[in-house]
């Protein structure tokens, strides 16, 4: 008995006896060949388009909420130093400082609720945002009380104003500073992945170039035509695509990483030395509103003056003058350099009047407005840092918003180039099939 034989499908064999023909080959060669450039051109705009849309969030979103974290810190250590110097003043405050103090609340508050805003699904953000919130009034009614009894005479005034700073340290403060660093880790994380090689697109790119040469190689052993324009003009558009990528990719990770050296890691590191000083004026005015029981904020104030005065590998305005961009930002710097001396020089004669029980001059030394007091001192500082920090982002700004016009018109390109290279391969090819018929 003889078994019957299936039949192949009509269609089915119709492609299998064409597959095995050179026209049928070209054809199959033609669609994959369009197909690949297809996808990889859409792959390349998105790569783009997604670098684009990071440098864009970098400058609009990212770093005003590091900024507004850093003020926040920033704000709540100047309340409580101001707060402090206000309270040595003794009765009713100077307007000035009290001013002051208000205003840093309601600047924190306001940064408070821009940073709070892209909290998110972060907890740890979160749990930040929360401690801020409610310890701040318990903060600032524990000062008005000491305020009150500050005036009145009490001594108890200066127990409460020190349970405030207590507070500030023990709970505001490093959840400031927690803050900071979780909106600055943010900030680095987006950098680092502007300047990332997209390997997909490169590898689809590879591909493409290499087909199309084996491509063009086939067609010559076939056919014994040196080129085929078509496919060369493919071939040309792929490589002008993968050339201008390359070109403005380079160029946007050089000026990523100048905003990330001079303008992130520098303010990052203004940052730390603000901190640090404000902490210090803190424990400058604390330990003579403690009147001798305040030996715990004079040795903080040894280990914290260390990071941004001295010859010591932790100075921290050292390092920031190593990242200067510029001659002025340099300048700015080594400026806070001579009033952080000049501050240290004010300290130390704070020191020798209290301990030589001479009060009421080394308040007036920490307080007053003589040129050579610790409170001039420590404004002009201040006011170095302020500058140098405006300076180190604006260059964030300037850098990020060259990486960013070095992308200008590639999304389009690529799409007009895979269409070219798309439409090349079509025609080269198609040429090539009708010497079949």
């Amino acid at each position: 008995m003889v078994t019957a034989v299936p039949e192949r499908p009509p269609v089915l064999g119709r492609v299998t006896r064409s597959a095995r023909t050179t026209p049928g080959r070209l054809s199959a060669a033609a669609v994959g060949l369009v197909l690949l450039t297809l996808l990889t051109g859409v792959f390349a705009a998105l790569a783009v388009q997604d670098k684009r849309d990071t440098l864009d969030d970098l400058v609009q979103h990212r770093e005003p909420l590091a900024a507004a974290a850093q003020q926040i810190f920033r704000s709540l250590s100047d309340a409580d130093a101001t707060a402090a110097s206000a309270f040595l003043s003794g009765g009713v405050e100077p307007e000035g400082l009290r001013s002051r103090y208000e205003f840093d609340l309601l600047q924190a508050g306001a940064a408070l609720g821009k940073a709070s805003s892209d909290v998110g699904d972060d907890a740890l953000a979160a749990d930040q945002v929360s401690v801020l919130s409610q310890q701040l009034p318990v903060y600032s009614g524990l000062v008005e009380t000491a305020r009150s009894n500050n005036r009145q005479g009490f001594p108890a005034g200066a127990a409460y104003l020190r349970e405030a700073s207590g507070l500030m340290r023990s709970k505001l403060l490093p959840a400031a500073e927690k803050l900071y660093q979780i909106n600055y880790g943010r900030l680095d994380g987006e950098q680092e992945s502007a300047k990332e090689v997209p390997w997909v697109s490169v590898v689809l790119v590879v591909a493409l170039l290499a087909t199309l040469v084996l491509t063009q190689r086939y067609l010559t052993r076939k056919t014994n035509r040196l080129l085929n324009i078509g496919l060369v003009t493919a071939t040309l558009a792929v490589a002008l695509a993968l050339i201008w990528s390359a070109v403005a990719l380079f160029v946007l990770s050089t000026h990523v990483g100048d905003a990330e050296r001079n303008g992130a890691q520098q303010v990052d590191v203004l940052v730390q030395a603000r901190i640090n000083s404000l902490k210090c004026r803190a424990d400058e005015t604390l330990t003579l509103v403690a009147r001798g029981d305040g030996p715990g904020y004079e040795k903080e104030w040894a280990q914290l003056a260390a990071t941004f005065t001295g010859d010591g590998q932790g100075n921290l305005l050292a390092r920031a003058k190593d990242l200067a961009a510029n001659d002025d930002l340099a300048g700015e710097v080594q400026l806070a350099v001579q009033n952080a001396d000049e501050w240290v020089a004010a300290h130390r004669k704070i020191r020798e009047l209290d301990d030589g029980g001479q009060y009421e001059e080394a308040v007036k030394v920490a307080i007053g407005d003589a040129p050579d007091s610790a409170a001039s001192a420590f404004a002009k500082l201040d006011k170095n840092l302020i500058a140098a920090l405006d300076a180190g982002r604006a260059e964030f700004f300037t850098q990020t918003t060259k990486a960013g016009n070095a992308l200008t018109g590639l999304v389009l390109g690529i799409a007009v180039l895979a269409v070219v290279a798309a439409a090349g391969i079509t025609v080269g090819i198609r040429e090539r099939l009708r010497e079949y018929r």
